[in-house]
């Protein structure tokens, strides 16, 4: 897993924000032989350190200039979604912040899949991200509005694992490139709001995505099947399963993906869901930390939008 050498510090920070009482040790003897040094809320500083999921949606540098302060390096997200900024200017912005910050943004790029289906859709979307590859993209991300939105002309769902992406996912495979995959769901998502416990706020704000009021549309079963099921079709595929890879829910399944499949990482971006779990059983989710800390990515999800 060396590709995930250089996040390797994402692991250690997570530590001061899900395990506070490491903060107050300096030095813990396991046995007469070996000794553990932890972190403290005053190594901050100098910690080197990496959010591997932002949204920096405005030409302002403030937040930038912050994390520069705070030793934080940032990948910025780029995307395709019915909201918010096109994902053309994303771009836009990502390459001059990335090209003003270098060494402290770089960013992650997208194709898009409004053409879906068109003869030379594949390939105007590997063009496309050939150009931001020179651009100084590092990864591709991919969004929910493929499961949730993209439909083929009988009007079915297309999945993450339709043959159609396959060239594209090939082409990522075979450059070492990694993907990125907000990939269906929470499992809440399914659930009405009243029995929501972390994500009523944002889908009450955004029904058009909330499943549990469109129940034609696929399960959370088949989101995670699919993203699985590709996986295993391309299994030399770098891939980082954002918000804890949709199974936030049970850091049991995660474990079993991770097992099963040694390229992938998961980034944090659902960091309540964590805090939930460590305060429902400290130990499994403190373990989950420990055996799997090169395959978790520090990562906020934060938006930083146009003042």
């Amino acid at each position: 897993m060396n590709y995930f050498k250089q996040f390797y510090h994402l692991a250690l920070i997570s530590w001061l924000f899900i395990f506070p009482c490491c903060t107050s040790v300096n030095k813990t003897v396991l046995n007469s032989k070996t000794s553990t040094t932890f972190y403290s809320v005053n190594d901050f500083a100098a910690v080197e350190k990496f959010d591997t999921h932002v949204h920096l949606n405005t030409y302002d540098t403030p937040f930038i200039n912050q994390a520069r302060s705070d030793n934080f390096r940032l990948l910025d997200i780029v995307d395709e979604r019915p909201f918010g900024i096109p994902m053309q200017e994303q771009e836009k912005i990502a390459i001059l912040q990335s090209r003003s910050f270098p060494g402290e943004v770089i960013y992650a790029t997208t194709f898009s899949v409004k053409n879906w289906g068109k003869v030379r859709w594949q390939q105007d979307a590997i063009d496309s991200l050939k150009q931001s590859f020179q651009n100084g993209a590092i990864a591709v991300k991919v969004w929910k509005n493929i499961g949730m939105e993209l439909k083929d002309k009988n009007g079915n769902f297309i999945m993450i694992d339709d043959p159609s992406f396959d060239p594209i996912l090939g082409y990522l495979e075979k450059n070492n490139i990694t993907l990125i995959g907000h990939l269906g769901e929470p499992r809440e998502c399914w659930l009405p709001l009243e029995q929501m416990v972390l994500h009523r706020s944002y889908y009450g704000q955004h029904p058009e995505y909330h499943m549990y009021l469109h129940p034609e549309y696929p399960s959370y079963e088949s989101q995670i099947q699919a993203r699985d099921h590709m996986l295993e079709k391309h299994p030399g595929l770098r891939f980082v399963g954002a918000h804890l890879g949709s199974l936030e829910w049970s850091l049991e399944e995660l474990a079993k993906r991770l097992d099963k499949y040694p390229n992938m990482a998961v980034d944090l971006a659902r960091m309540s869901n964590l805090f939930l779990h460590a305060k429902n059983n400290w130990q499994t989710t403190h373990d989950f930390f420990i055996n799997y800390q090169d395959r978790l990515l520090y990562a906020t999800d934060v938006q930083v939008e146009q003042s």
